[in-house]
């Protein structure tokens, strides 16, 4: 019997203290990284309210998102995620990178209001494409009450989708979009 080999893709943290660092992930087509451009455009949006920021990451994958923010000066990032192999990943990463400031919590979405305390300044939604899964984690976020006043919420979408499924209350900020990805920054 042939032993199964698992393989990885890697991407290059772009910004701040880490930047150039290589993050690792399993190389699935569950996972859909933020490309380079977009997370660049992302985090000249987030410039002014990066540092020391509380974030949430709901579908960590790569884990992109959370390792360049903590590279740019976000004390606290909470990642989820649902398979174990991208868990391992993100462990360690976060442990050759030697971050104390990341969570990581393997769980499928919805996840438990227990596990998320403390309020979230910036959050990362950035869900499985063609799964609707974008109104869900917004209802989660309301009622788990786990927002900062003012928080901002990042959203990658398909580029298709003509409606934004987020609560009206919500304002949007800034929106483009790159190729088969439409990404939003709204604020609560």
């Amino acid at each position: 019997m042939s032993k199964r080999t698992q393989s990885y893709s890697e991407l290059r943290i772009i910004g701040g203290r880490f930047r150039s660092r290589l993050i690792k992930f399993p190389n699935t087509n569950d996972i859909r990284p933020t490309p380079n451009r977009v997370r660049e455009t992302l985090f000249n949006w987030l410039a002014p309210y990066i540092v020391d920021a509380r974030c949430l990451d709901l579908f960590a994958g790569s884990g992109a998102l959370s390792f360049e923010a903590v590279s740019r000066g976000a004390s606290f990032c909470l990642l989820f995620d649902n398979d174990r192999k991208v868990i391992a990943a993100l462990e360690d990463n976060r442990e050759r990178l030697q971050l104390t400031n990341i969570e990581i919590i393997q769980e499928t979405f919805p996840y438990l209001k227990s596990k998320v305390s403390g309020l979230f300044d910036i959050v990362f939604l950035d869900p499985p494409f063609h799964q609707n899964f974008i109104s869900k984690a917004c209802n989660w976020l309301l009622d788990t009450g786990c927002l900062s006043p003012q928080a901002l919420i990042y959203l990658e979408i398909e580029s298709e989708l003509n409606e934004l499924p987020v609560p009206s209350s919500w304002q949007l900020l800034k929106s483009k979009v790159a190729g088969q990805v439409r990404y939003c920054l709204f604020q609560v």
